[in-house]
Order: C-alpha cells, then sequence, then structure tokens
C-alpha cells in the first residue's frame, strides 16, 4: 500500500530553517507529482508547495522565496527546505500525492513545525 513518512518537523525560533522529509513507498515515485500541503490550528488545508515528475515547482504566495521543493528520485522522497520561518508558519505539514494511476489522494500522517517568537 502507499505510503508516506515525514520527518524534521520541529521547534524553531523566527527566522530559523527546517528542512522537512518525506519517503514514500508503494508508488511509481519517479512517475508522481509530489505535494506540500500544511494545516494550522483552526484553518483549512494548503497547499504549499508542488514538485511535478519533470521537476517544475510551483509556491504558494506565503512562502514563495522562502521554500523549496526538491526531490530525490533514486531515495523515493521529496523534500522543503523552509527558511526565514514565521510564525504564521506553524502547521501540520503534510506529504500528498494524487497520481492518475492511484485514482485517489495519498497523504502522510504529518509533520508538526512550531515557530516561537
Amino acid at each position: 500500500q502507499v505510503q508516506l513518512v515525514e520527518s524534521g518537523g520541529g521547534l524553531v525560533q523566527v527566522g530559523g530553517s527546517l528542512r522537512l522529509s518525506c519517503a514514500a513507498s508503494g508508488i511509481i515515485f519517479r512517475l508522481s507529482d509530489m505535494d506540500w500541503y500544511r494545516q494550522a490550528p483552526g484553518s483549512a488545508r494548503e497547499l504549499v508547495a508542488t514538485i511535478t515528475r519533470r521537476g517544475s515547482t510551483n509556491y504558494a504566495n506565503s512562502v514563495k522565496g522562502r521554500c523549496t521543493i526538491s526531490r530525490d528520485n533514486a531515495k523515493n522522497t521529496v523534500y522543503l527546505q523552509m527558511s526565514s520561518l514565521k510564525p504564521e508558519d506553524t502547521a501540520v505539514y503534510y506529504c500528498s500525492t494524487e497520481p492518475s494511476y492511484l485514482g485517489e489522494r495519498a497523504w502522510g500522517q504529518g509533520t508538526q513545525v512550531t515557530v516561537s517568537s
């Protein structure tokens, strides 16, 4: 079955950096576009960044210039490098994918990022 396992979250001060990782299994990773979402308390889940199977990237305006999404197809892993973190970046961050051959969206369990001021 599909498994997406996030890691790398934690507590960081304003202006700090974190790198999130998501190890994928049960999918054809090299053929899958990969997404990072986040959900803050009381808020809807929002798309943060996407990297296509060809390596094209797209970012939410709220993180553009501060986050970089990347992938390592040899390791079946997608990363989200975050810098200049702000308190409003505090959320649970989820790795996700919805490849056409799967027929549904898969989610990881999430990793908590807390930015303290």
